[in-house]
């Protein structure tokens, strides 16, 4: 066996690669795209960090590769689905790091509160302005986490302990479980208003892109403090300007640029502005419980076939695999889709299965449910280890039920998901040997597919609907490479999923919601 490292790993995970029998290992960093295309079929594991791409091409060359290891938790650079589709585990190592991220978003806070930077370069400059440079204290400001999961509790516990009042927004969490964090729970238009700092802890989800943007920013505090440690483009870096600029904002610090590295920036031109270059997880301690972490899974999986914090396969033996790999497909597709129908804090999921599937564990099963509902919710960091772990956390009650007959289908699987908002139910099947399919959303039987880019219409059941939503999707550049129409039990209405070549755009989407025949219109991405 043997593992390529190509990107800096800490000495610590080198030397548990070096050290374990039966395993070679060679470090080649800088690699350009090519380069790694023509040896990678030369290894059995590769190690990676941020900036290497393992893109289809990559894997498609890879003759040998078994598993792929991310020193952190971000996958935004691999091709999950290409390495799926050869078996290729694809792991990371999510929690090493969230210390050193919390720290150093309260480091900025810190930082532009007492003018640090600012400071430093004019005395390096031969300048004593111990006036202009006149800070403020945090001590019994009020700091807002735009979420509570892992980094934004940690933030909040150090916050404490300098004796800030910490509220919290966080959709996807129930209020009494942010309470019983010793935190307030609060609306996003409240955190706005009450918030002497706000500092943004959430994954880049749809819902968080463009979280910050003029008219938001325009609802905070006048003079408030804005940090981001968390992702690019939860933050408008144009409308951040103008805010600073006119002072409608006392201070940003970003740690994460929309383009990095950002080259010349005008941001970097204000003097109520700090950055870092991409540094909150860069701490030498945290880089060497990754590296450590990642070397020992990767061994593990190499030597003995032990599978942890795997993204896209759960613990099952290869045997077992062979019958329930689809239902884990179909499964996490399923919590996937949940995830984009449900509104607000997830409460309750209900997971029945039925048929010949039960005369297997089917434990797998749920957890892959519970991956694919926290996978928009909380990103990379979630996978087939810690999915039952994060979904206690947020206070998700979990039952399990099976039961051996099934009249229309071998095996089928239910899903029902309870929020703040509502209920929604989502079943499925398996096709042949190896075809998920959706048979059920809500109170509607289909048909479908669950992949690709989707759009899910609940219309009004008439002649030339159909027609219309096709115009209309065509007159921007959508082409309909699906579709399958349920029809509500008692009629007067269908739902109708479209899966399109390209993702629709948001006009696309605001034309088929004026269609007078349609009730409502979802994106959905599997």
């Amino acid at each position: 066996m043997k593992v390529l490292v190509c990107e800096r790993l800490a000495e610590a995970g080198i030397k548990i690669f070096e050290e374990t029998p039966d395993l070679g290992v060679d470090v080649s960093t800088g690699l350009t795209h090519e380069e790694l295309a023509g040896i990678i079929s030369g290894y059995d594991g590769v190690a990676i960090g941020g900036a290497t791409r393992i893109t289809e091409r990559i894997i498609e060359s890879a003759s040998r590769l078994k598993v792929i290891g991310r020193a952190g938790a971000g996958l935004e650079n691999v091709d999950i689905k290409a390495a799926s589709r050869r078996g290729i585990v694809v792991m990371n190592t999510p929690d090493g790091r969230t210390v050193a991220i919390a720290e150093h978003a309260i480091a900025l806070i810190l930082a532009l509160s007492r003018n640090i930077a600012q400071a430093n370069q004019s005395l390096r400059e031969g300048r004593w302005e111990q006036e202009r440079f006149a800070g403020q204290e945090v001590f019994n400001k009020v700091l807002g986490l735009v979420g509570a999961g892992h980094v934004g509790r940690i933030t909040a516990d150090r916050a404490k302990g300098l004796r800030m009042k910490v509220i919290a927004y966080d959709p996807y969490i129930k209020p009494d479980v942010i309470e019983r964090l010793d935190l307030e729970p609060v609306s996003f238009e409240d955190l706005l208003a009450r918030s002497d700092y706000i500092s943004v802890h959430t994954p880049k989800t749809d819902r968080a892109v463009n979280l910050f943007n003029k008219g938001t920013i325009a609802r905070m505090k006048k003079g408030a403090i804005l940090v981001n440690c968390a992702h690019a483009g939860i933050v408008n870096e144009e409308d951040l300007f103008y805010a600073l600029e006119s002072g409608r904002l006392g201070g940003a610090a970003l740690d994460v640029f929309t383009r990095e590295p950002p080259g010349e920036h005008r941001l970097m031109k204000l003097p109520n502005f700090i950055c870092t270059p991409h540094l909150s997880a860069s701490t030498r301690e945290a880089e060497e419980a990754a590296a450590r972490d990642l070397a020992k899974q990767m061994t593990a999986y190499l030597l003995h076939g032990t599978v942890k914090n795997a993204v896209n396969v759960p613990s099952i033996s290869s045997e077992l695999m062979d019958v329930l790999g689809p239902y884990v497909i179909l499964m996490e597709r399923v919590g996937l889709l949940h995830a984009q129908l449900a509104e607000g804090a997830i409460l309750e999921i209900s997971v029945k299965f039925s048929g010949a599937i039960t005369e297997h564990d089917t434990s797998p099963l749920t957890t892959a449910v519970l991956k694919g509902l926290l996978t928009p919710i909380v990103g990379d960091h979630v996978n087939f280890v810690n999915a039952p772990i994060l979904a206690h956390d947020r206070g998700i009650q979990l039952t399990e039920s099976r039961t051996k007959t099934c009249d229309d289908f071998s095996s089928l699987a239910s899903v029902s998901v309870k929020s703040l908002e509502g209920e929604n139910l989502v079943s499925g099947t398996i096709f042949g040997a190896r075809m998920p399919r959706i048979i059920r959303i809500n109170d509607f039987y289909l048909e479908a597919v669950p992949e690709g880019h989707l759009l899910l219409i609940e219309s009004e059941d008439k002649p030339g609907v159909i027609g219309l939503m096709g115009t209309a999707l065509g007159r921007h550049g959508v082409n309909i490479n699906r579709m399958q129409v349920g029809q509500q039990t008692d009629g007067g209405k269908n739902i109708i999923l479209l899966t399109t070549g390209l993702k629709a755009s948001a006009e696309a989407v605001d034309e088929l919601t004026g269609l007078s025949q349609v009730k409502s219109v979802k994106m959905i991405e599997l």
